[in-house]
C-alpha cells in the first residue's frame, strides 16, 4: 500500500522553506520506489534551479505537471467534489482551463456531502452554510468587460456570496466577447438567476439562451435588445422551462416573431408585463395570440410593428386586467382600430395611456376610448397629427376619471381647445401638461363665462411659443387652486402677463418653474415671493438673465420653506450669496449657480455658510472662481456633493 505524503513548499508552514523550487517542476506527482507517493503542489516561490534527483530518475523541467494530462473527466469528477466558497473560487484562480471546467459543472452535480473529519467543530461557515443561495447579487458587464473568461469567473465566484440574482450585458467585446459558452457558464452556476438582460450581443443565441432556461427555471424577467442571433427557438425553451416568467421585453431582435410569442402565452401563465419594439416578424398573429392568452397581463407596450387594427381589438376584448398601455408608432393602424379598441369595453381596468405618432387616433377614436376606458386616470398624447379640439373636449367630458392629462407636439389643438378641455373635465383632473404644442396662439378674445377647473394641482406649459399674456391670465382663472407651476421655454410672457396668473392661485404655489422665461424681470419674483413666500419649496430661474440680487433679497426675506433654488446663468453677484447666506429662517438644500459670471472667489464665505444645510451645489461654468477655491469648498462642505 502507498503513503501520500502532501509536501505543499508553503514557508508559513515549513519555515525552512521549500525542498523542491524550481516552479515549472512545482505540482508533480511522483513515485518513491512502488510504496510511497509524493505530491507536491505550487509553491509561492522557488529557491534552487537545479535539476532534482529523486529515486534514482531526473525529471525534465519542462514536463507538465501530471495533474495536468489528466482526462477532463477525472478533474471534473475532483472538481465537483470541492465543497462551494473559498477552495473553489482558489481553483478558478489556477488558470483558464480549471475555470472553465468547474463553470461547467451544474450547482445539482457538486457533491453536498462534507468529507467526514473528526475535528467536526473546526468546519468553517462558510462551509457549513446553506448551498441554496436566494440570488442577492447583481452583476453588470458594459462593453469590453463583458467576456466569457468573466462570466464564467462571475458563476464560479458568486454561488457561496447569497448567489446571483440580476445579470445585465452591454455590448460584448469584439475580439473575445461574450458567447453561448459564457451564458452556459451562468445556467449552470447560478441556479437562482431572476433577471437576465442583455442588450447588443450579437453572439448570443439560442444555444446559450436554452442552457439558461434549463439551469435558471427561477427566472422572472428577461429583456432582450439588438439579439439578431436568437430566434423562436431560444424564446420556446424559456417558455418550457421557466414558469415563474412575469416580464419580457423584446426589442429590435430580427429573428423572434409569431411562434415564440405564442408559446410565451401559452405556457407562461403568470406573465404581467410585455414590451415589444422593432421586430419585424412580429405580427397580428403573435401578438393577438399572445395577449388572449395571458389573463394576468397588466402592463403591455407594442411599438414599430406591423400589426393591424386586428391587434388592437383584440386588447379592446381581451385586456380586461391592463393597467397600462402604450402604443408607438403604429403606422398600420387606422382610425377603426382605435375605435374598436375603446367600444369593446374589455379595458375596464385601464389606468394610464400613452400613444404616440399613430394615425390611427382621431377625434372620434378618442371619444370612444374616453367613453369605454371608465377607470382611466393618466392619458399622454404625442405627436397625434390628426386630434383637435372637437376631439380633445369629447374626450375631456367622457373620461370622468381623468386625473392626468398631457399633449405632446399635438399641433392641431388650440387654446379654445385647452380652455373647453379644462372646463369640461369634470371635478378629477389634477395634473395638465403641454409641450411643444405649436398650434397654441395668444388670442385676445372674450370667452364665455366657464366653469372653473378647481382640482388641477399641477400646470406645466413647456416650449409653447404661442402661449402668451391672454392664454396664461385666462388659466389663472380656470385654475385657481395650482400648487406646481411649470412654464419653461416660454419667450414671449412678461412680468405684467405672469402676475395675473400669480394673483389667482389662491391655494399658494409650492414648485415654480422658469426656466429660460427671458424676459421676467426681478419685479415678477417680488410679486412671487410676496404672494407666496409661505408655501415656496422650490424656485427654477435659469436662464432668467434680467434675474438680479434684488431677487436674492426678497427671497431671503419673504420664502420659509424654500429649499431649491435654482439661478443658473442670472445676472447673480457676489452680493446676492452673502444676503442669501445672512437670511437666518433660510434653509437650503440645493443651490445652482452654474454660468454664474459674476460670483467669484469672493464669495467663499458666504457658500461656507450656506453649506451648514447644503446637500447640493453646482459651481459649473462660474468662470470667476478658481479651482483652488472649488477644492477648499470641497474639503470644507464634506456633507455637500458639489458640481465643477
Amino acid at each position: 500500500m502507498s503513503t501520500l505524503v502532501n509536501c505543499s513548499g508553503d514557508d508559513e508552514f515549513y519555515p525552512g522553506g521549500s525542498f523542491y523550487s524550481n516552479p515549472a517542476d512545482l505540482g508533480r506527482l511522483f513515485s518513491i520506489g512502488s510504496h510511497v507517493d509524493v505530491y507536491c503542489p505550487p509553491s509561492k516561490r522557488a529557491r534552487i534551479s537545479a535539476p532534482f534527483l529523486f529515486g534514482g530518475n531526473e525529471f525534465e523541467q519542462d514536463k507538465k505537471p501530471s495533474i495536468e494530462i489528466l482526462p477532463q473527466e477525472c478533474l471534473f469528477e475532483i472538481f465537483r467534489r470541492i465543497p462551494e466558497g473559498k477552495e473553489r473560487s482558489s481553483c478558478a484562480c489556477v488558470s483558464k482551463q480549471w475555470l472553465m471546467l468547474l463553470s461547467s459543472i451544474r450547482k445539482a452535480e457538486i457533491c453536498k456531502e462534507l468529507p467526514i473529519s473528526n475535528n467536526v467543530d473546526m468546519v468553517t461557515g462558510d462551509e457549513s452554510q446553506d448551498l441554496e443561495s436566494d440570488g442577492y447579487l447583481t452583476r453588470c458587464l458594459v462593453g469590453k468587460k463583458a467576456t466569457d473568461v468573466r462570466l464564467a469567473a462571475i458563476a464560479v465566484g458568486t454561488s457561496s456570496r447569497g448567489g446571483l440574482g440580476k445579470l445585465s450585458i452591454r455590448g460584448s467585446n469584439s475580439a473575445c466577447g461574450v458567447t453561448d459558452l459564457g451564458l452556459s457558464a451562468v445556467a449552470h452556476g447560478c441556479p437562482s438567476l431572476k433577471y437576465l438582460s442583455l442588450w447588443n450581443v450579437s453572439s448570443i443565441g439560442d444555444d446559450g439562451l436554452s442552457e439558461i432556461a434549463k439551469g435558471c427555471h427561477l427566472l422572472e424577467k428577461l429583456d432582450l435588445c439588438q439579439c439578431p442571433s436568437i430566434s423562436n427557438k431560444g424564446l420556446i425553451a424559456i417558455a418550457e422551462n421557466c414558469p415563474n416568467l412575469t416580464t419580457l421585453n423584446i426589442e429590435s431582435c430580427s429573428n423572434i416573431g409569431n411562434e415564440g410569442l405564442q408559446v410565451i402565452g401559452r405556457l407562461c401563465t403568470k406573465l404581467q408585463s410585455i414590451s415589444i419594439k422593432d421586430c419585424p416578424l412580429v405580427k397580428d398573429h403573435g401578438v393577438s395570440s399572445l395577449l388572449s392568452s395571458s389573463s394576468l397581463l397588466t402592463k403591455v407596450k407594442l411599438e414599430a410593428l406591423k400589426i393591424t387594427d386586428f391587434s388592437l381589438a383584440v386588447i379592446g376584448h381581451y385586456g380586461q386586467a391592463i393597467t397600462n398601455l402604450v402604443l408607438v408608432g403604429l403606422q398600420n393602424v387606422s382610425e377603426k382600430g382605435f375605435w374598436v379598441m375603446g367600444v369593446a369595453q374589455g379595458l375596464q381596468k385601464l389606468a394610464s395611456l400613452t400613444v404616440t405618432s399613430c394615425r390611427g387616433i382621431t377625434d372620434v377614436s378618442l371619444e370612444a376610448i374616453g367613453k369605454g376606458c371608465i377607470n382611466l386616470k393618466q392619458m399622454c398624447l404625442r405627436k397625434c397629427c390628426f386630434v383637435s379640439n372637437n376631439g380633445l373636449i369629447a374626450f375631456a367630458k367622457a373620461a370622468g376619471s381623468l386625473e392626468s392629462l398631457q399633449l405632446e407636439e399635438c399641433n392641431r389643438i388650440t387654446q379654445l381647445g385647452i380652455i373647453g378641455a379644462l372646463s369640461n373635465c369634470g371635478t378629477k383632473l389634477k395634473s395638465l401638461t403641454l409641450v411643444k404644442c405649436m398650434g397654441i396662439t395668444d388670442m385676445a378674445m372674450g370667452f364665455p363665462v366657464l366653469s372653473p377647473c378647481t382640482s388641477l394641482r399641477s400646470l406645466s406649459i413647456r416650449n409653447c411659443p404661442g402661449f402668451g399674456t391672454a392664454s396664461l391670465a385666462m388659466v389663472g382663472k380656470l385654475c385657481p387652486q395650482i400648487q406646481h407651476l411649470d412654464l419653461s421655454g416660454l419667450h414671449g410672457i412678461t412680468d405684467s402677463g405672469l402676475l395675473p396668473l400669480l394673483e389667482s392661485c389662491e391655494a399658494g404655489l409650492a414648485k415654480v418653474i422658469l426656466s429660460n422665461c427671458l424676459n421676467l424681470t426681478d419685479e415678477v419674483i417680488l410679486a412671487l415671493t410676496r404672494l407666496h413666500g409661505g408655501t415656496l419649496e422650490l424656485l427654477n430661474l435659469e436662464g432668467c438673465r434680467k434675474i438680479t440680487d434684488a431677487s436674492l433679497l426678497a427671497i431671503s426675506e419673504n420664502c420659509l420653506l424654500l429649499n431649491d433654488l435654482d439661478v443658473s446663468n442670472c445676472a447673480i453677484s457676489n452680493s446676492g450669496i452673502k444676503v442669501l447666506s445672512c437670511a437666518a429662517q433660510l434653509n437650503l438644500q440645493v443651490l445652482s449657480l452654474s454660468g454664474c459670471s459674476e460670483v467669484s472667489n469672493k464669495s467663499m464665505p458666504f457658500l461656507e455658510k450656506l453649506g451648514k444645510t447644503l446637500v447640493g451645489l453646482n459651481l459649473q461654468h462660474c468662470k470667476s472662481i478658481s479651482s483652488s477655491t472649488v477644492e477648499l469648498l470641497v474639503e470644507s462642505l464634506w456633507r455637500c456633493d458639489i458640481l465643477s
